[in-house]
């Protein structure tokens, strides 16, 4: 700025020195010329008084100088030259300054010479007798003496634009260092300002508080979006016109095994999978894009938008969302479905077999007890079945249901005491150990644990084998441990043993009993209580299952 303000006042002092020049030059050259005009007229008028008087000898007596006098007749014929006068001349009718003061009594005119220099002024009366009188002087023209005065005029010139160059410096130094050492930060505060960029500092402070609200607007909408999408459990990542990351959330890191920062990079140096490089560009080209892959061990949707702005696309947002658990429920669905229908049907068939032969007359006499006693039993499973169902769905559903409080011990002596006939067919021991322990809790849940508990861990138990029950208290939990020494559960059967209708025995073999949905309700049963189930198991040397529940579970 000091830079442009220098410029603009040397400019200044320079067109103003030379307007000035040329303005003194052209006064001066006016003034003179006039001074000599009137000197010129006075120097005729005793001219023409001496040759009134005294005739050609007066001008004989006039010694030739700056002026020049030339006697006329009144026909134009020179009758004397201060100049040449022995010379004849030509008729000097025809001058303009001759024949004006023949006309009006006097006369002026001014020639100039071929090269524009110099300027001869003619100064002509009329005397008494008829004849003119005509003075002449020579003098310099303007450009003459524009000239002559080349070099000084220079010198002055140069000599003036030094001073101006240093003054200028000085002037632009003074005007911008207030405006160096203005405090943007606080404009109102600029009191050694000029007076002038008031309303400059005011618009600058008013910027300034509108620019703070938009960025702490800014900032709270960024803090949000970043809260936002870092609590989200579906992954996101936000990708621009180039692919290039963003923005991109915990989830989404841990999706695709991302360390430390990955701003700016491109989002195939941390996904190089063909399906999600051709999904990026369906949705950069459609729109929209989606694919299911397994990645990591766990089954991904990942959702892949377009992002416009003014119906340009400026970027694509992607969205990973993690559906193993409802994969998983899918697949359980499906396989539940698949064995109730079996389960169901086993019985049903029996039961219709049975009915026929009866009905046909195919059954003797002495079988008929024994073809109705399988009937019952068999209706009696189907019944058991239905009921493990319904309170599976009511689990599920998470229905409430009424609480009380519960004593866990109780109940376990109540589950070995419905089960003793049952062990006892098979020499089996049952024990019950531990202390009162009160569960705020469903009674008839916590009954179900006890006893699906017990009669897992008789049925599939050794002959003369022995169950051994504990109830103990933890802190504030209740913990229900059931331990037998039975067949055990082989290690790669036990992370499923509490999916329904799941058996160790692939067959489904119903040589053990039971409708396969015992373990699955425990589990249930025990979540619902807000606790958690453990398994210990070893092939051939029992198994051991504990419930803990929340006392106010």
């Amino acid at each position: 700025m000091s830079h442009k303000i220098f410029r603009s006042i040397l400019l200044v002092a320079a067109a103003v020195l030379l307007a000035s020049l040329l303005i003194i030059m052209s006064y001066l050259y006016e003034y003179f010329a006039g001074v000599q005009e009137r000197q010129l007229g006075d120097e005729l008028s005793l001219a023409a008084a001496g040759v009134e008087n005294y005739g050609e000898s007066y001008l004989q007596t006039v010694k030739p100088g700056d002026y020049r006098i030339t006697w006329i007749a009144a026909d134009g014929t020179v009758l004397y030259d201060t100049i040449r006068p022995d010379t004849p001349e030509e008729n000097h009718a025809g001058r303009e300054e001759v024949k004006r003061a023949l006309e009006t009594g006097e006369g002026r005119s001014t020639r100039y010479s071929t090269t524009l220099l110099e300027k001869t002024i003619y100064y002509a009366r009329r005397l008494t007798d008829g004849s003119v009188l005509r003075m002449s002087i020579s003098g310099a023209t303007t450009g003459y003496l524009a000239l002559g005065v080349v070099q000084p005029a220079l010198l002055v010139f140069v000599l003036a634009l030094i001073l101006s160059s240093f003054l200028a410096r000085r002037i632009s130094n003074r005007i911008v260092e207030p405006l160096n050492h203005l405090d943007l930060d606080h404009p109102l505060d600029n009191a050694a300002a000029y007076a002038e960029l008031s309303p400059l500092l005011r618009r600058i402070h008013e910027q300034r508080v509108e620019n703070a609200a938009q960025l702490r607007a800014l900032r709270k909408k960024t803090d949000e979006f970043n809260q936002t999408i870092g609590s989200m459990k579906e992954g996101l990542v936000l990708l621009d016109e180039n692919e290039r990351i963003l923005s991109i959330n915990a989830a989404a890191k841990d999706v695709f095994a991302v360390n430390g920062d990955c701003m700016g990079r491109d989002f195939l140096t941390i996904d190089r999978d063909p399906d999600m490089t051709h999904a990026l560009g369906k949705a950069r080209a459609d729109g929209h894009a989606e694919i299911r892959r397994a990645h990591r061990g766990r089954m991904y949707q990942f959702d892949i938008s377009r992002i416009e702005s003014s119906g340009a696309p400026i970027g694509t947002v992607l969205l990973a969302f993690d559906i193993t658990e409802r994969e998983y429920a899918e697949r359980n669905r499906r396989e539940f479905t698949a064995n109730v229908s079996h389960e169901l049907k086993t019985p049903l068939q029996g039961i219709i077999g049975s009915a026929e032969l009866i009905e046909n007359g195919m059954v003797q006499p002495q079988d008929v007890p024994r073809f109705v006693e399988h009937i019952h039993s068999e209706a009696s499973r189907m019944v058991t079945l239905i009921g493990d169902i319904i309170r599976l769905s009511q689990l599920d559903e998470g229905d409430v249901m009424p609480r009380e409080d519960v004593d866990v011990l109780a109940a376990a002596k109540e589950a070995v005491l419905n089960l003793s006939d049952e062990a006892a067919k098979r020499g089996i021991t049952m024990t019950v150990d531990g202390t009162p322990a009160i569960v705020h809790g469903v009674r008839r849940l916590i009954s179900e644990i006890a006893f699906n508990l017990c009669e897992n861990a008789v049925k599939y138990n050794r002959d003369g084998g022995s169950v051994f029950v504990k109830v103990e208290t933890e802190g504030e939990n209740t913990a229900l441990t059931v331990q037998d020494t039975g067949i055990g559960i082989p290690d790669a059967d036990q992370s499923r043993v509490f999916e329904r209708f799941y058996r160790v025995d692939k067959s489904h073999s119903k040589a053990s009993g039971g409708t396969g949905l015992g373990l699955s309700i425990v589990k249930h049963a025990v979540m619902y209580h807000h606790g958690k189930v453990e398994l210990r198991s070893a092939t051939g040397e029992g198994t051991c299952v504990r419930a803990v529940l929340p006392k106010n579970g």
